[in-house]
């Protein structure tokens, strides 16, 4: 499986972005999707989740309120919707894949099986 994220850019602080992470080389339809971000000198952390049904989505506290995880299995897509957007956003983010068929599978726990390249989200103040 490989991921292509795409989306990311240079925005002021209360702008929205939306990121997309398309899928190649297999279905993810039945995968836990995730998304997570690093920002510089820190860790990667992990953003949100979403099962493979999209009946359930998990978020990181920072995030709860303002972003938004979907998905298109159809399209092979799963998408990140970022709204008020703050300076302590930007960071490189990324998607990743779970085999898992439940659940969000080890996702939230900054684990995943495949994971795509990353996208530039930097916000200023």
């Amino acid at each position: 499986v490989q991921l292509q994220a795409s989306g990311g850019g240079l925005v002021q602080a209360g702008s929205s972005l939306r990121l997309s992470c398309r899928a190649s080389g297999r279905t993810t339809s039945n995968y836990a999707m995730g998304w997570f971000h690093q920002a510089p000198g820190k860790e990667r952390e992990f953003v949100a989740a979403i099962n493979w049904a999209a009946t359930r989505t998990y978020y990181a506290d920072s995030v709860k309120g303002r972003f938004t995880i979907s998905r298109d299995n159809a399209g092979n897509t799963v998408y990140l919707q970022m709204n008020s957007l703050k300076s302590g956003d930007t960071a490189v983010y990324y998607c990743a894949a779970d085999v898992a068929s439940y659940g969000f599978g080890t996702l939230p726990a900054g684990q995943g099986d495949y994971w795509g390249q990353g996208t530039l989200v930097t916000v200023s103040s």
